[in-house]
């Protein structure tokens, strides 16, 4: 007979664990929330720059570029999960021209959380800074190899064409960079440049005779990366004052962005989605490159537009945080496969 003084035993739910297991399994996290992660430590490291400058404290680069680290270890895991329980349809996304480049975020993502990481924990970091760009490397073969054999719809064509090659070249010699490969880091830039001057001639002459529909319009985010990229990954193999290159890609992501602003009320015809960290990718680039030219020496319209250009992505990028964070709340974040 128990004793009615002591306290009584609580015995654990055996369902419980079981219920948080089958949980795991239905949710359906989609390649594309490996965005938030170039968006987070892309601003992350805009920080890191602005405080090698004395604008800012550096405590902040830190903690951000640590949350991107967090965000994309939370979404590795739910990944791979699906690739464990729901193969099927992850494959179905692979092999669909609309959606499979999407994947290619995955090893990208990995690279970026590296340099984040490295700082405070080398040996991980390198770890995954390797498994991203031999990841990124295969995606990249395997994905042009696929738009080499033709049959493709013109509907296919989006901005997201961009990420294993441009993308991923560009963000691997960023990466060699940040682990003193700086030669290594000129191959992959390599590829990455002259990928991006090749396609997008292709993406515009697709955007200009049909226009997107409603739900591909965040991959317009993608469009306005590359050239922001492109100088951030330039100046990282480079050294020395800045070039006349390094000029002449900022001139251009400028236009881009400038492009997008007209374009706001066009693009707001897509609800929000976790798609609109797409915009990200570019966003934290573009005042990272004109930290980076300012950090490097020169002056003139590039540094005068440094600090305006970093309000602006913290601003936008904290905006589509609370947003995102509004739909976690609400628990409507996670797409969950029906029972």
């Amino acid at each position: 007979m128990p004793d009615v003084g002591s306290p009584a035993v609580e015995r654990e739910d055996p369902v419980k664990p079981r219920r948080e297991l089958a949980w795991l399994r239905r949710t359906r996290v989609p390649a594309t929330f490996f965005g938030m992660v170039l968006g987070l430590c892309g601003l992350g490291n805009g920080w890191r720059a602005a405080a090698r400058l004395g604008l800012a404290p550096g405590w902040v680069g830190e903690a951000l570029s640590l949350l991107g680290v967090a965000v994309w270890a939370a979404w590795l895991v739910f990944y791979t999960a699906r690739w464990l329980n729901d193969r099927e349809t992850v494959l179905f996304e692979v092999r669909d021209p609309t959606s499979s480049f999407f994947a290619s975020l995955a090893p990208v993502a990995t690279m970026i959380a590296s340099v984040g990481l490295a700082p405070h924990c080398p040996g991980a970091a390198w770890a995954m800074a390797l498994t991203g760009l031999v990841g990124t490397t295969l995606f990249a073969v395997w994905g042009v190899g696929g738009l080499w054999m033709g049959d493709r719809a013109f509907e296919a064509t989006t901005p997201i064409l961009y990420m294993p090659t441009v993308g991923g070249g560009f963000v691997a010699a960023i990466t060699c960079a940040a682990f003193g490969m700086k030669e290594l880091g000129l191959l992959f830039f390599g590829a990455g440049l002259l990928s991006w001057l090749t396609l997008e001639s292709v993406v515009i002459h697709r955007l200009i005779l049909q226009t997107l529909p409603v739900s591909l319009r965040a991959s317009l985010g993608l469009h306005l990366a590359p050239p922001a990229v492109a100088c951030v990954a330039y100046l990282a193999v480079t050294d020395g004052p800045p070039d006349r290159l390094a000029q002449i890609l900022f001139g251009y992501a400028m236009l881009h962005a400038l492009v997008m602003v007209r374009l706001v009320p066009w693009l707001r015809q897509q609800p929000f989605s976790p798609a609109a960290w797409a915009y990200t990718f570019g966003v934290s680039a573009l005042p990272l490159a004109a930290l980076r030219l300012t950090e490097r020496g020169l002056e003139g319209p590039s540094a005068s537009l440094a600090v305006p250009l970093f309000a602006a992505a913290n601003l936008i990028i904290g905006w589509i945080s609370l947003r995102t964070l509004s739909l976690l709340l609400r628990g409507k974040l996670l797409p969950v496969r029906p029972l």
